[in-house]
């Protein structure tokens, strides 16, 4: 096997290459455990040398997981790159608000970046990332995963193809479940605006990118309206506490019946399993419910129903953002201290619990997108109108669906179909990061990657217009987003 510059044996690819070097800035739930758990379970195809995280136990976790040697372990970003480890890209998955520092550090080093969503938190930042990376003449790819999902690929494909005719309208909806709103935009990272970054854009640049990805062309025009209108102090029960457990008066008193109760959220996993757990197939219903109670039966389940295994990842995601320990003694403590274990109608949230974007293309094309915190199911929906015939999607951990329907003869033709999948973004993490290291093998295209920064600023401009549009209340020319400094 060929050799690292300081003499440890690497593994390879199959073809006999060596397999890229990655530096990994954020070992949080997306870096650790989403692109770092996929590099260890494909170690011939890339490595992490370094690693840049602020908290001790995650860096320290990711430095034996990857036998990364101390000098290339630092508790910041600026430190590792004071005295960078060879490598040929970085993966930066810090938060919103601290994308744009190490992501020019790693540009400026030569690498090629692969970088969390969104960009950055302001347009103007994006703007110059794009540009750094031009200038650089380095690949930076933004993880813009659904793109890389089967789902979305076939509804590309059905619109390329032709066989809607001309596109008219297209209609999305973002379906955040009760649960996993409170979990993140109520009660955690990006409850708070000024914090983060606005929903519209944490959220949903996603649903955007799709959307401007689908469609074609440009965006003219945006107007947009949303607001918080359910989690609010004063739609609290009466006699509500701060938190959930651990105030002065105990339990609360509204926990049977409150949909937010965060030990049936965190301890049990009843509302994630939700979906399961209402399943008609009874094999679903019990591998939700062994998944629940955290028995090991699920393994031997899971050789029936193979997807089934993929439930116990409820513990890896939203629990372990509450509390990093697992025993219930820690969870308690957490949810009896910690941020999400407070009552979600007296957080200091500001983010919307709904909103709409109205879009019109240049040639004329119309869409919405709509997201929406409080549905009994987590997924989105797409409908797409065009002259010869409307092709209608439903996208979720429930299933997926893809459906074209001819306007003239009525025919209905299945062009994807899925049962109950608990896995990460319906296989876009893995569609990402394959073709990311992929790409690193060979001489860097003479065309953008479909989720470059390039491609990805117009969906980004987008959501920043959104945001305008329904703080200012009126419609945003794209043209004032575009002329940017």
């Amino acid at each position: 096997m060929p050799r690292r510059d300081d003499g440890v044996m690497t593994k390879s690819h199959p073809d006999g290459a060596r397999a890229p070097r990655i530096i990994l800035v954020g070992a949080g739930d997306r870096g650790r455990k989403v692109y770092g758990a996929w590099i260890a379970a494909h170690p011939g195809k890339a490595r992490i040398v370094g690693v840049a995280e602020p908290l001790a136990w995650r860096r320290e976790e990711v430095a034996r997981r990857h036998d990364i040697p101390p000098s290339a372990v630092a508790a910041g970003w600026k430190e590792l790159f004071a005295s960078p480890p060879e490598a040929e890209a970085c993966i930066v998955a810090t938060r919103d608000d601290d994308h744009v520092g190490p992501a020019l550090a790693a540009l400026g080093a030569g690498l090629d970046v692969l970088l969390e969503k969104p960009m950055a938190t302001t347009a103007e930042d994006s703007a110059r990332l794009v540009e750094a990376a031009r200038l650089a003449g380095r690949r930076l790819r933004v993880c813009h995963v659904l793109r890389y999902t089967h789902f979305f690929q076939a509804a590309k494909q059905a619109v390329a193809s032709g066989a809607l005719g001309r596109i008219i309208h297209i209609s999305h909806a973002e379906n955040v479940s009760y649960w996993h709103f409170a979990h993140s935009y109520v009660r955690g990272n990006w409850r708070n605006e000024g914090e983060s970054s606005p929903l519209v854009l944490a959220k949903t640049c996603h649903d955007l990118d799709l959307i401007q990805w689908i469609g074609g062309g440009r965006v003219a025009r945006v107007q947009s309206f949303g607001t918080t209108t359910h989690f609010r102090a004063h739609n609290a029960p009466p006699g509500a506490p701060d938190r959930c457990v651990g105030s002065a008066r105990g339990i609360c008193p509204h926990a049977a019946d409150c949909l937010w109760f965060a030990p049936r959220l965190y301890e049990g996993g009843e509302d994630v399993l939700g979906a399961a757990l209402r399943a008609s197939n009874p094999l679903w219903r019990l591998a939700a419910r062994t998944a629940i109670s955290g028995s090991h039966l699920l393994g031997s389940l899971g050789r029936v129903l193979p997807a089934a295994a993929s439930l116990a990842q409820w513990r890896q995601w939203p629990a372990s953002v509450a509390c990093d320990d697992p025993s219930p003694s820690a969870m308690a403590r957490a949810l009896a201290e910690g941020p999400y274990g407070r009552c979600v109608y007296r957080c200091d949230n500001d983010a919307p619990d709904h909103q709409v974007v109205s879009m019109e293309f240049e040639d004329g094309l119309t869409a919405t997108m709509t997201v929406e915190g409080l549905s009994d199911s987590e997924g989105r929906w797409l409908r797409i109108e065009g002259s010869k015939a409307t092709l209608v999607g439903d996208f979720g951990f429930a299933g997926e669906r893809l459906e074209l329907r001819e306007h003239r003869s009525g025919k209905k033709k299945i062009l994807r179909a899925r049962g109950f999948s608990f896995v990460g973004h319906g296989g876009g993490d893995e569609g990402l990061m394959d073709s990311f290291v992929e790409g690193l093998s060979r001489p860097r295209e003479e065309e953008e990657a479909p989720t470059s920064a390039a491609a990805s600023l117009e969906s980004h401009l987008i959501a920043f217009a959104a945001d305008r549009s329904r703080r200012e209340g009126r419609i945003v020319d794209m043209k004032e987003m575009r002329r940017l400094p």
